[in-house]
């Protein structure tokens, strides 16, 4: 058993800091590199660039880079929800003022890429402060691109993800450092690392909390002394709910103070206190966070008032529960580097157990099974250790089979192709991942036009997957995006998107009469629906929707209002529809048809359009799973070579199922009167306003309509 200890030791290979600098470089440069390959790929495609320059493909990415952008300018207009007093804004805002000759554009595109990248720095930290710098140095060339890792820190995903990993395995490094090296000015370091993780993004906090409790059972365990105690003191203050500046303040104060003042009290009294103050101060608080953060849970079901309202949770991909052999690929790249990562992860906490203050990030990367894929970026270092550990143990027992003098060629060698044998799939997978822009080239020349006819205080009625880049890129205000968008903002604008064009304009004016209004009354509560409701007289929320498709009297605006509608919002028509085809009081959905075919094959007087699906020319019909439907209109529409559309509607039956042939785009649509009448189709498939609306810039990719007054 004592061989066995032995041999699961890691031996410290004598570096100097030159080489450990040396080593991270070239982590580094290896995992900037491998995200090159995706510039590659998508470099010579001209509709991912605007104004010279890559676009971003992350749409939340646009958030921050328009409190970036309105830092830089210093003008911003009131409630424009612009995140100019937020971390991630500020940052890239300040690192755009020394980089000058950087385009905000560039900047915002490569930054995910070269912070996340800093992932390898505590990464092969903690392998020098567990013993092996090179065991550090192999996980951080993994840690670094592994899958879903990857995903959230590649060029162009820009969001605080680039940091929301790198800041607590930092965090981790110095307190282990701390408590292994007995270190001063690591018990400064570690929470004051806490303290911006913590700002950087709230959601940190449980991994802060997590931390601690992990250190307080380590240290109660293995490490009773004065020193750690006082880690443990000043690991609460990142976890006090004060301002970020307190926070400072109070840690530099607490700090300078232990550092004087030599305690005289019993170590185990000193235990009871810290215990008791955690408890009283953070337990239940952060109990009550997990159960309301909006990290968790970014969308409510049943607002004030007793609506209830569709979840957004429900169609948000990162959010929805994902299977085990997705989660094994995220965080290892294949069952292989999963299992042997899991292995190797307890084979280096049984052998130093220090490493299990990490277990908060672990567990909350398997948590991904129930949360959503976001989460398993969190466990991907800690498998990648495990992984190294895996690797650097073939690597030891290898140098003990040859002699002295090729030995330790052999133990590199063979420790690093197994670890590249780990980071192939994950090397494999970035090659065939290839996502593009948010938008395209196109779809923001729209917004650049719009940009220049709309003002500042003017409104955008788009989904809230647009809200953002429509933001960014137009300088407007929108009423839903990729933060506001809980089932109570989110029903109004899906009400305005797929009913008839009377209700739609009737409703649109409304919901921005009242987000101005709450806006400007100091408002919090959101529930417009209600506001609208109590100023016309209703109690029945059915009523009251059944209302809006008659011509009421609206209440005055300064502001204009614009519809942006983008061909790709055709595909998602359906799940907008969802939003607002719910009944408030009992939370049945209505459902309607809606079918895209987007290939076809003609057959004399058939048009085969799936294997169940097809349309009977001569009796005006279609066959939809065996069942005969009549057609109740048929619309064709096409583009002449001066994009001009021209439309053309046949009305064939009294009853049935609409068909629209969209010629141009090689798209047959199926649907009910729903979503014929539906605004979207009215106005972007057939251009039709009713004397609603005003045309103002019409394309093949994107259409923008003025709600006339």
């Amino acid at each position: 058993m004592g061989d066995l200890f032995k041999f699961l030791s890691l031996e410290e290979e004598k570096l100097n800091w030159k080489i450990v600098l040396l080593l991270i470089m070239v982590a580094y440069a290896f995992n900037i590199a491998v995200r090159y390959i995706y510039i590659s790929y998508i470099g010579d495609i001209p509709q991912f660039y605007w104004n010279g320059h890559l676009m971003i493909n992350n749409n939340d990415g646009y958030y921050w880079a328009e409190g970036a952008r309105d830092i830089l300018s210093g003008i911003h207009q009131k409630n424009d929800l612009s995140p100019i007093n937020m971390p991630a804004s500020i940052l890239t805002a300040t690192l755009a003022k020394f980089f000058v000759f950087i385009p905000l554009d560039v900047l915002i595109e490569y930054l995910p890429g070269f912070l996340g990248s800093l992932v390898v720095i505590p990464v092969i930290l903690i392998g020098r402060a567990l013993g092996s710098t090179w065991l550090g140095f192999l996980a951080s060339l993994l840690a670094g691109m592994a899958w879903s890792y990857y995903h959230r820190t590649m060029f162009g995903y820009y969001d605080t993800d680039m940091l929301v990993v790198v800041f607590p395995t930092f965090a981790l490094w110095a307190i282990i450092w701390s408590i292994q090296k007995q270190d001063k000015i690591f018990l400064f370091l570690a929470p004051f690392i806490e303290i911006l993780m913590i700002h950087w993004h709230g959601g940190l906090y449980n991994i802060a909390t997590g931390f601690f409790i992990m250190s307080f059972i380590y240290i109660l365990i293995f490490s009773r002394n004065k020193e750690n105690l006082y880690l443990l003191i000043l690991l609460l203050i990142p976890l006090l709910r004060i301002e970020f500046l307190y926070q400072i303040v109070l840690l530099v104060v607490l700090y300078l103070s232990l550092l004087k003042v030599d305690i005289k009290i019993d170590i185990k009294y000193l235990f009871i206190v810290i215990g008791v103050v955690f408890a009283v101060l953070v337990a239940m608080p952060w109990i009550s966070n997990i159960l309301n953060s909006g990290y968790f849970t970014r969308a409510s079901t049943q607002a004030d008032g007793g609506f209830k309202y569709f979840s957004v949770v429900n169609t948000v991909s990162e959010a929805i529960h994902i299977d085990k052999e997705v989660l094994i690929h995220r965080i290892s790249g294949g069952y292989i580097g999963f299992v042997l990562g899991i292995f190797g992860y307890i084979l280096l906490a049984i052998r130093y157990p220090i490493i299990l203050i990490s277990l908060p990030m672990v567990v909350l990367g398997l948590f991904a099974l129930r949360g959503g894929l976001r989460f398993t970026i969190f466990a991907v270092p800690f498998f990648a250790l495990g992984d190294a550990y895996i690797a650097y143990l073939f690597g030891k027992f290898s140098y003990k089979l040859f002699e002295e003098k090729k030995a330790k060629i052999v133990y590199y060698v063979v420790s690093l192709a197994i670890m590249f044998g780990f980071i192939y799939p994950n090397y494999k997978h970035i090659h065939q991942y290839i996502m593009p822009t948010v938008f395209t080239k196109d779809e923001i020349m729209v917004l650049n036009k719009l940009r220049q006819i709309a003002s500042r205080d003017d409104y955008v009625v788009s989904w809230w997957d647009y809200g953002y880049p429509i933001r960014y890129y137009a300088d407007v205000k929108t009423l839903i995006d990729g933060a506001k968008h809980s089932g109570d903002v989110n029903f109004p604008v899906s009400f305005a998107l797929t009913r008839d064009l009377l209700s739609s304009r009737n409703m649109a004016v409304l919901d921005v009469y009242f987000t101005e209004y709450n806006y400007n009354h100091n408002v919090s509560s959101q529930d417009y629906l209600k506001s609208m409701m109590k100023m016309y007289g209703f109690k029945d929320p059915n009523d009251f929707l059944d209302y809006l498709s008659t011509n009421i009297k609206l209440p005055p605006l300064k502001e204009d209002i614009y519809y942006y509608l983008p061909l790709r919002m055709l595909k998602i028509l359906p799940i907008v529809a969802e939003f607002s085809e719910i009944d408030l009081k009992t939370s049945k959905m209505n459902y309607h048809y809606f079918k895209i075919a987007n290939n076809y094959k003609q057959i004399g007087n058939e048009i085969i359009l799936g294997k169940k699906v097809k349309i009977l020319l001569n009796k005006g019909a279609i066959i939809i799973n065996k069942q005969i439907i009549p057609i109740k209109k048929f619309a064709m529409t096409s583009y002449d070579q001066n994009n001009k559309l021209h439309v053309t509607i046949k009305n064939i039956h009294k009853n049935g199922l609409n068909i629209i042939f969209m010629r141009s785009y090689n798209k047959f649509l199926i649907m009910d009167d729903f979503f014929f009448n539906s605004a979207y189709i009215q106005l972007f498939v057939l251009e039709n306003t009713q004397g609603l609306f005003e045309k103002v810039i019409l394309t093949p990719y994107v259409k923008v309509y003025k709600v006339k007054k």
